[in-house]
């Protein structure tokens, strides 16, 4: 991370940029955070789920270095929007295990948050691997296999455990939570190297996003009746046009109530999400 960049920095940033969402930002905040923690990525860089780019076009601001992206998503309407942000050199409408590049075509590929919504999930790390260049890095975020041990839980004391870990899934379209060795072992069946493991968003900072996406997303999501992903609920309410954004005054008034102040030291070993970084041999 540039040394001018702080967490409270990022959160106004993610704020501004997902003005309906205070929950998404704040998780977004503490996870880029860890990714700007890393060695950038730099030449060409395959953006694997790209959505809207709103996301990696933060990320690529507070990075140092200068990269070429390539975004790749199978949702064209995400691919459009992405398209107005001038971040991309290249934009594929495609799934992530059929990237229409050549072999060792990349210097790297970045995925944030995607993963766990993909049901074949070995296909799409056998392509990763296809396109990366021996000695390309791998870096991604994903949820960790105790991120719902983190949940507090409902609030209803009628809902059961089971009931409301399967409705967090539903609304999130979580459907991966693999442990660090799952990750260890997939990657390197396709000759990915896991170099790190860095796990983060705590069972503090879990529980922080829970109550806070509770009156948002979670709202939205009871009042659709389950029934409908989040991304097209945010569509149908116009609340996802790529357009929308709150001015910095604001963002920031709206951050400090969020807030990313340091927390005492957790007891808890258990974590809600991992970034894995793996380099191609």
């Amino acid at each position: 991370m540039k040394p001018d960049v702080t967490e409270r920095d990022l959160l106004t940033r993610f704020v501004a940029e997902y003005p309906f969402q205070p929950a998404t930002a704040f998780w977004r905040a503490i996870e880029i955070a860890v990714v700007l923690s890393r060695t950038p990525l730099e030449g060409r860089v395959l953006d694997l789920g790209c959505g809207d780019g709103r996301l990696t076009q933060i990320l690529d601001s507070h990075w140092a270095g200068t990269r070429s992206w390539i975004g790749a998503d199978p949702d064209p309407l995400e691919i459009e929007a992405a398209r107005l942000r001038n971040l991309y050199v290249e934009l594929l409408t495609c799934p992530g295990d059929a990237i229409a590049m050549p072999d060792a075509s990349v210097d790297g590929v970045f995925s944030n948050s995607v993963l766990e919504h993909i049901p074949d999930l070995e296909p799409v790390i056998v392509e990763s691997a296809r396109l990366l260049r021996p000695g390309g890095r791998f870096i991604v975020t994903v949820p960790s296999d105790t991120f719902r041990e983190c949940l507090a839980g409902s609030w209803l004391p009628w809902v059961g455990r089971g009931r409301y870990e399967k409705v967090i899934d539903r609304r999130l379209a979580h459907i991966n939570y693999l442990s660090e060795h799952d990750w260890r072992a997939m990657l390197g069946r396709h000759g990915l190297t896991v170099r790190s493991v860095v796990p983060f968003l705590s069972l503090r900072q879990v529980r922080r996003w829970e109550n806070l996406s509770r009156v948002t997303g979670g709202l939205l999501h009871t009042l659709f009746a389950g029934s409908t992903h989040p991304i097209r609920i945010q569509r149908k309410l116009h609340m996802r046009t790529g357009k929308e954004r709150w001015p910095t005054s604001i963002a920031k008034a709206l951050s400090a109530v969020i807030s990313l102040r340091p927390q005492p030291r957790e007891a808890s070993s258990v974590f809600g999400c991992l970034l894995i970084e793996a380099e191609r041999v």
